[in-house]
C-alpha cells in the first residue's frame, strides 16, 4: 500500500512538477507558452461508485493535488504562459478498452462505468486532442482552467425529474 502511494505520487505529481520547473524559463521566453496538465476524475470522485474499480487512494490524491497545481502554475506563468488543465474521465486509452486495468475488470463492472457515464461511452483519444487543440488554438484568454472531459461520469448519469405540480 505505502509503495503504491508513493508511485502514484512520483509519477502523477512529482513528475508534473519537476517538467514544469524545467520548461518555464523557455516557455516564458517564448511570450506565447501553454502548459496542459491531464489529470483525472479521480481527484474529484475518488473511489466512490463504480471508479472504485480503477482508482486507488493514492492515484486520487494525486490527481487532486494537479487541480492546485494548475491554479499556481498559471499565477506563476502569467501573462506569458497559460497553464490549464484537462481532467479526463474514462478513456480508451487511460483506464478504459485499451489498457491492462479494463481487463481485469468482469464484464458487469465495465458495464457499471459506461452506466454510470451519461454519453454512454468511454472517451477516445480524438476526444482528448480536440479539447487539447481547443485550448491550444481557440482560448487564448483562458488560463487556470479546468475542462472536464468525463462524458458526464462526474454527474452520474443522475436523471433530472419532472417538476412537481405546484412547485415553481
Amino acid at each position: 500500500m505505502q509503495e503504491q502511494w508513493d508511485l502514484e505520487l512520483a509519477t502523477t505529481l512529482r513528475s508534473k512538477w519537476w517538467v514544469f520547473d524545467s520548461a518555464l524559463p523557455y516557455l516564458k521566453a517564448s511570450g506565447n507558452g501553454v502548459v496542459i496538465n491531464l489529470s483525472s476524475i479521480a481527484g474529484i470522485v475518488g473511489r466512490s461508485g463504480p471508479a472504485g474499480y480503477i482508482f486507488n487512494d493514492g492515484y486520487a490524491a494525486a490527481n487532486r493535488g494537479i487541480s492546485l497545481l494548475t491554479e499556481t502554475w498559471a499565477r506563476i506563468g502569467a501573462p506569458q504562459v497559460r497553464v490549464n488543465e484537462i481532467m479526463l474521465g474514462i478513456v480508451e486509452t487511460r483506464h478504459g478498452e485499451k489498457t491492462r486495468g479494463w481487463g481485469l475488470l468482469t464484464k458487469e463492472q465495465k458495464q457499471s462505468l459506461i452506466d454510470h457515464t451519461l454519453l454512454g461511452r468511454t472517451g477516445t483519444i480524438e476526444d482528448v486532442v480536440k479539447a487539447v487543440i481547443f485550448i491550444i488554438k481557440d482560448a487564448p484568454f483562458m488560463t487556470g482552467s479546468i475542462l472536464r472531459l468525463d462524458g458526464g461520469y462526474i454527474l452520474g448519469c443522475e436523471k433530472v425529474a419532472p417538476m412537481p405540480k405546484g412547485v415553481v
